[in-house]
């Protein structure tokens, strides 16, 4: 049982139901007991009411791809460090990549992340099983016993499996436990040893380049494997304007087939990287303007289903190298929801694309019944003001890592508030000074 809580005068945004109106929202013990968008909603005794003043109200997002340090590598990230950056962001609920030491490829160890996320977390962590023992791509693992554990997707995180008779047999085994697969795409030959994307400006720099094809080839195999099979395929990332094309042709054949888009790719491009500087060093790698542009286009008309942040902590160590030498990845849980509010202030989609690509979408492809504002819901929300200036400082970032890609950057529009579960788990005013 928790207190009460009634948040009035808040613009309610709700993509499942296309709500977009000034109301109010009570929450009862971890539910949405009722909303209104006109008359009062009813006050219970001792119930905290709370004036947003306009703020925006909306489901709590969901992040389907987090990279995280434990178990093995906790100097990294810790699944408590990583459930407070999340609440920062806004983020109720992230899906946990099966990147560990060791791998996330046993029931007990699902298991034990499950139990260890309720005991350390403030958010909902959503353990994704391996696809592969080891993430070596060759032996598959036990699907069932996965699911029972409580793995909510099958994953190679990182990996990209190239064995395109394993990847039948994966997706035909998924599909009769109606497992979703989220994979990852990179043909490792056409990759070999690149380190950003093909073109003009990795020739300038003097950098091995990774061409599209390297995305585009692997990302066909899939969808071809995808309606033979049945199963539910999520192409992890996609970063180029054929990749869009592929999955828009591929969604009118199977509504089983969906895919996501890093922030990275959304927000940034290859020009950012400009000296060398390896925060921008990721996999995927950034893109051009022109294939940036193409996946914006692929959000606005509903062929990119998700934004995730993609968020990977690294050490100070393997990102203070030669760019060449630097390890992939950077942190996102944090800047997730400004950094995709910076689509709508330059009004290249709507508000009520980019929170559905965070919330229902996310929540429709794992089965959660998340990702909504409707009574009998989960009251996993969030408040956050729509215009609010901020900068990203190293100072502010809750993560154990900072290997950040928008250090610096400024943004509008910030989380003032996230309730998980009917209790407030971060507020604006709890942070800590620069």
């Amino acid at each position: 049982m928790t207190q009460p809580l009634l948040i009035e005068n808040a613009r309610i945004i709700d993509p499942a139901s296309g709500m977009d109106h000034r109301g109010a929202v009570l929450i009862e013990n971890g539910l949405i007991a009722d909303l209104s968008t006109g008359g009062p909603v009813g006050v219970p005794e001792g119930a905290e009411v709370v004036n947003a003043k306009g703020l925006v109200l909306a489901p709590g997002l969901i992040d389907m791809r987090v990279f995280t340090g434990e178990p093995g590598k906790e100097y990294r990230e810790t699944l408590a460090s990583a459930g407070q950056a999340a609440a920062a962001g806004g983020v109720t609920s992230f899906v946990m990549m099966p990147d560990t030491a060791p791998p996330v490829d046993d029931g007990a160890l699902v298991d034990f992340l499950v139990r260890r996320a309720k005991a350390t977390s403030v958010v909902n962590i959503l353990p994704a099983a391996a696809i592969t023992k080891g993430l070596k791509g060759e032996d598959m693992t036990e699907f069932g016993l996965l699911r029972e554990a409580g793995a909510v997707c099958l994953s190679d995180g990182r990996k990209s499996i190239q064995s395109t008779a394993l990847l039948r047999t994966a997706f035909s085994y998924a599909a009769n436990y109606d497992m979703t697969i989220v994979h990852h795409l990179c043909d490792t030959d056409l990759a070999a040893n690149g380190v950003m994307n093909e073109g003009l400006f990795a020739t300038i720099l003097g950098l091995m380049g990774i061409p599209r094809e390297a995305e585009t080839i692997p990302l066909a195999r899939d969808l071809q494997l995808a309606l033979l099979t049945g199963v539910r395929y999520h192409a992890a990332q996609i970063s180029t304007a054929y990749s869009v094309e592929l999955v828009a042709a591929a969604k009118k054949r199977s509504k089983r087939i969906t895919c996501g888009v890093s922030i990275n790719n959304l927000a940034l491009n290859e020009n950012d990287i400009g000296r060398y500087r390896t925060f921008f060093k990721l996999s995927t790698p950034l893109r051009c303007e022109d294939e940036r542009q193409a996946v914006i286009d692929g959000l606005r008309n509903g062929t990119i289903d998700t934004i995730h942040s993609d968020h990977d902590p690294q050490d100070v160590e393997v990102k203070r190298q030669p760019f060449a030498e630097a390890s992939d990845g950077a942190i996102g849980l944090e800047t997730l929801l400004a950094a995709a509010l910076r689509l709508v202030h330059s009004d290249d989609v709507d508000i009520k694309t980019v929170l559905k690509a965070m919330t229902t979408r996310p929540a429709e492809i794992l089965g959660l019944d998340s990702g909504r504002i409707a009574k009998g819901a989960p009251a996993d929300v969030i408040l956050f003001d729509l215009d609010y200036p901020w900068q990203v400082t190293e100072t502010q970032i809750r993560s154990r890592s900072h290997n950040t890609s928008f250090e610096g950057a400024r943004l509008a529009g910030k989380v003032m508030r996230t309730i998980v579960g009917g209790q407030t788990v971060f507020t604006h005013e709890m942070e800590t000074a620069p």
